[in-house]
């Protein structure tokens, strides 16, 4: 073979092989390849006492996408005070819910060449480019050595993936053999990689994003299934918030407030799915009875809030998919009555419009009871007439057509 034709054999045989082009190809963009949504978590979520000082921290994620060149983003989003990361290192994991690596593959995290990273309150931090390899699907362990971690934490605690804590600096070990295990992630907020031809996929939403019900380290929210789908050719990053509302501050900060750090700054986003509403809808009424007026004026301005979405999303050059609202009739938290439900509806209308989005992701038509629309399909409710089970979530990755994405 012609030697200018080899790095294009190379490039072809690599992505072939769930791997994006090598380090060397200059010209392919960044993309997200994994990413989480950032909060201040409750004291119930938080890192204890004892894990707050010389400690180290390993962390299982799952990239949707390979890369040769990989970058990680650390989160001091919520923090006030500086995020000083001691040392760092990504490798790959033995298995999801293990704290033991590859030891050939633990590669040292460096910040402009530095092996320490001080992060301003407020603010994410990028690593240099690692050159590791990785396949799409391939389970990475991000470990972090901090002297102190901010009073005021940064996490994300619906991970439904086990994170591993142990006091001392232990980046660089193979196996954590004594630490504690907790089901959040903390301080992490991307990994991204050099990728020709992918893409990402960003999902706005709440808990049924975020995965309530599914399997801890099981990968089994929607999102991961419509990845999978995806065979690794675009990245489906997940930046669900139990709770999460699209207009009040809640779990989390509101979807308009957190737009630009979760979906504007990621890097390679063409598409964007949103699934939130049911908890402005359901939170409305949850303590007491409001006026007609109050619950027009609730669908007003949660379709309003779609529209802005829809706008700055589009000056990025960014598709946008709304997703009907799940039903919720029976959930005893919100107890919804006729007038919820009317709600639901009116919101879901305003979705469906042609024009109002860019397509429509009909999640309440394959979610619903054929008997009792109102109420979420018994086969896919995960007891609580509210969340899926993940035979509920698969159905709902599969259901969303593929040549939206494209």
């Amino acid at each position: 073979m012609s030697p200018k034709f080899r790095p294009l054999a190379l490039t072809a045989a690599l992505l072939a092989s769930g791997l994006a082009t090598p380090c060397w190809a200059a010209a392919c963009p960044w993309v997200a390849a994994w990413g989480s949504s950032q909060m201040e978590p409750g004291a119930d979520n938080a890192l204890p006492a004892e894990a707050l000082r010389d400690v180290t921290l390993r962390q299982i994620v799952r990239p949707s996408i390979g890369g040769s060149g990989l970058r990680v983003r650390f989160s001091n989003a919520f923090g006030d005070t500086p995020l000083v990361i001691e040392a760092a290192t990504l490798a790959r994991a033995v298995q999801s819910d293990k704290a033991t690596v590859n030891a050939a593959s633990i590669t040292p995290l460096r910040f402009s060449g530095k092996a320490r990273a001080v992060i301003p309150p407020g603010a994410d931090w990028l690593s240099d480019l690692v050159d590791l390899p990785v396949k799409a699907f391939e389970d990475l362990a991000v470990s972090i050595h901090l002297q102190a971690v901010p009073q005021r934490q940064t996490s994300h605690p619906g991970s439904r993936a086990t994170s591993y804590w142990l006091g001392g600096d232990h980046v660089a070990d193979s196996n954590l053999a004594s630490a504690t295990a907790v089901d959040h992630w903390y301080m992490l907020s991307g990994i991204e990689a050099r990728s020709c031809g992918a893409g990402a996929v960003v999902a706005l939403g709440d808990s049924i994003t975020d995965g309530r019900g599914t399997t801890t380290n099981g990968n089994d929210r929607w999102t991961d299934v419509l990845a999978r789908r995806l065979g690794g050719k675009r990245a489906v990053i997940n930046q669900g918030i139990g709770g999460n509302r699209v207009l009040l501050d809640g779990l989390g900060p509101n979807a308009l407030a957190r737009l630009d750090r979760d979906v504007l700054a990621l890097p390679g986003v063409t598409h964007l799915i949103v699934l939130e509403g049911i908890n402005d809808l359901g939170n409305l009424t949850r303590l007491k009875p409001v006026s007609a007026e109050e619950h027009a004026t609730m669908v007003e301005q949660i379709t309003d809030a779609y529209a802005q979405i829809v706008a700055r999303a589009h000056a990025h050059g960014i598709k946008v998919f709304g997703a009907t609202i799940l039903p919720d009739m029976g959930t005893e938290y919100y107890h919804p009555d006729a007038a919820n439900e009317a709600d639901r509806q009116a919101v879901n209308a305003w979705i469906r419009k042609p024009g109002n989005f860019d397509g429509v992701i009909d999640f309440d038509k394959v979610m619903r009871d054929p008997a009792r629309p109102d109420r979420l399909n018994p086969a896919y409710d995960v007891g609580d007439a509210l969340h899926p089970n993940p035979a509920g979530y698969k159905a709902m990755g599969e259901a969303i057509p593929l040549e939206l994405l494209r």
